[in-house]
């Protein structure tokens, strides 16, 4: 049982690097930091400070995750709606992954 855990938690992880490499890296950065030209261009968060980790809560962070963000009528970050909630929560851990 202990290993079954652990085998679906190793794919989860798996599953959220090749998801944040294929739809958020572009503007994140592979590595979380948010310099990349998109990234810089509108403003992202540096993933790796513990600072800004502390301050983003789980629930909105599936949430932008979920809807986007829209700022004065421009998307920001495009929603990714059709992610199972499984791949959000596994995400944001990945997110949380990130910090330094």
């Amino acid at each position: 049982m202990v290993l079954l855990v652990a085998g679906a938690v190793s794919l989860r992880a798996a599953d959220a690097k090749e998801l944040w490499a294929k739809d958020c890296a572009k503007c994140h950065g592979e590595d979380g930091k948010g310099k990349t030209k998109m990234g810089e261009k509108v403003g992202v968060k540096d993933y790796t400070d513990a600072k800004v980790q502390a301050e983003m809560k789980d629930d909105k962070m599936a949430k932008t995750i979920k809807e986007g963000v829209k700022e004065d009528d421009k998307t920001k970050m495009k929603g990714f709606p059709d992610l199972s909630d499984d791949e959000v929560k596994s995400l944001v851990a990945y997110i949380r992954s990130l910090k330094k």
